[in-house]
């Protein structure tokens, strides 16, 4: 009765909307040709019933039936085409209010010429109404370029973090970040090859993976493998998990298959070259100079899941010079790294995409994310420790980015 109860709701919601932004369309198409009104007319009300039909297969059916990505891709259409009449709603609330302000005011004012009488009726006005419908027409078109340009518009970025105690044999070291891949929702494989070519022309000494290298199951990195696996540094390639590697959001028939889901993860990863560090520890040795590289499991504030355990990962690395940490949320630094290891010197992260939406000018920098995450993108220092938020090689649910483009990071490391 629940699920009923809520697709009921829905669909009135939905239907309304639609009932709403159809009175702009039909100010603006008054004048049209008749094929061509007709056309959009008839066409807004059939994209209206196939959303409703995708609705009810959604609650009643299988959605992955037809693949992950083509229910995400048809999903995110849906939420693309509702998401944009809101903002045209907004515009026709605007020529509703002055409407009925003058409607009333039609009541306590004379009749002149040319104006409404009392009771009559006032017509929409067709200037709002086209501002309506161009006003749903920019964020439509904005995402829909996200998905076409922005999902695999690769951008380098170069930090350079300086450290006292940074040893000599390691000044200068190149570390090249990724994170966030989420295999499962790629649909150009080319141009996932192509953002590993433009990293690996860096030309890093180390690699970092820092979390999320599927949406749900291990099974979405399989056709990927080859592409990663590319992925080389002089002083290897590290990785730690994050929330979604889990399999904590999908259904199981029971724990062992979870686990054994986690162990193919898990595999993936070695297949690949990474050095997964659940919870552990490198040290990395030049000219008798130590770095420590510090890895656990996911560990995220609130409701994420914590499988992290950084004391397990630090036990061992007292004397080393540096120790980088990484962890895939970036919550876990103010949570646990800097009130309980301040010796800890860098710490990676991912995990929030940067929402796959913001402005990014210059200096100036906004996402929805900074109401979520404290140090949700770049890079935040708090004493003499820093931590790096990378925006994340892939996306998950809408299949896009705008403002925000996926990321390759290279930070330098360097004496202060």
């Amino acid at each position: 009765m629940n699920k009923i109860m809520a697709l009921l709701f829905l669909l009135i919601i939905l239907t309304l909307i639609d009932v709403y932004v159809y009175q702009a369309v039909l100010t603006v198409s008054k004048h049209w040709s008749g094929v061509t009104a007709k056309a959009i007319r008839y066409g807004f009300w059939t994209f209206t019933a196939l959303t409703f039909a995708v609705i009810f297969w959604y609650a009643y059916s299988d959605p992955y039936r037809n693949g992950a990505l083509m229910r995400n891709l048809v999903f995110t259409g849906i939420f693309m085409i509702y998401f944009s009449k809101l903002f045209g709603v907004l515009i026709m609330l605007v020529d509703d209010i002055q409407r009925g302000v003058r409607w009333v005011s039609g009541f306590f004012q004379p009749e002149k010429p040319g104006m409404p009488s009392t009771g009559n009726a006032i017509p929409r006005s067709e200037f709002l109404a086209k501002a309506a419908v161009i006003t749903a027409a920019i964020p439509f078109a904005a995402m829909t370029y996200g998905i076409v340009s922005g999902a695999h518009d690769y951008r380098i970025r170069r930090r350079t973090v300086y450290l006292q105690n940074l040893p000599r044999s390691f000044d200068g070291i190149h570390i090249g970040q990724l994170s966030d891949i989420h295999s499962g929702s790629f649909f150009s494989k080319t141009a996932v090859k192509g953002g590993v070519e433009m990293f690996l022309k860096e030309k890093p000494d180390l690699i970092f993976f820092t979390g999320d290298l599927v949406n749900n199951t291990s099974d979405e990195v399989k056709e990927y493998i080859d592409i990663f696996s590319k992925l080389r540094a002089p002083l290897g390639v590290y990785s730690v998990t994050g929330n979604h590697d889990y399999g904590d959001y999908a259904a199981w028939p029971n724990a062992e298959a979870k686990q054994r889901n986690f162990q193919d993860l898990m595999e993936a990863h070695r297949i690949m070259g990474f050095d997964l560090l659940m919870n552990e520890n490198r040290i990395l040795e030049q000219g008798g100079d130590k770095l420590a590289i510090l890895g656990i499991e996911n560990w995220g504030a609130g409701r994420f899941a914590k499988y992290g355990k950084l004391d397990e990962a630090y036990a061992g690395s007292e004397e080393a010079s540096v120790k980088l940490l990484l962890s895939h949320d970036p919550s876990h630094w103010d949570a646990q790294v800097r009130p309980k290891y301040p010796d800890i010197d860098v710490a990676f992260a991912g995990h929030t995409h940067g929402f796959q939406f913001g402005v990014e000018i210059g200096n100036f920098k906004w996402s929805p994310s900074q109401y979520v995450y404290k140090q949700w993108a770049d890079l935040y220092q708090e004493g003499n420790q820093y931590l790096y938020v990378n925006r994340g090689f892939g996306y998950i649910g809408y299949p896009g980015r705008v403002g925000i483009p996926p990321e390759l990071t290279i930070i330098e490391l360097k004496r202060a």
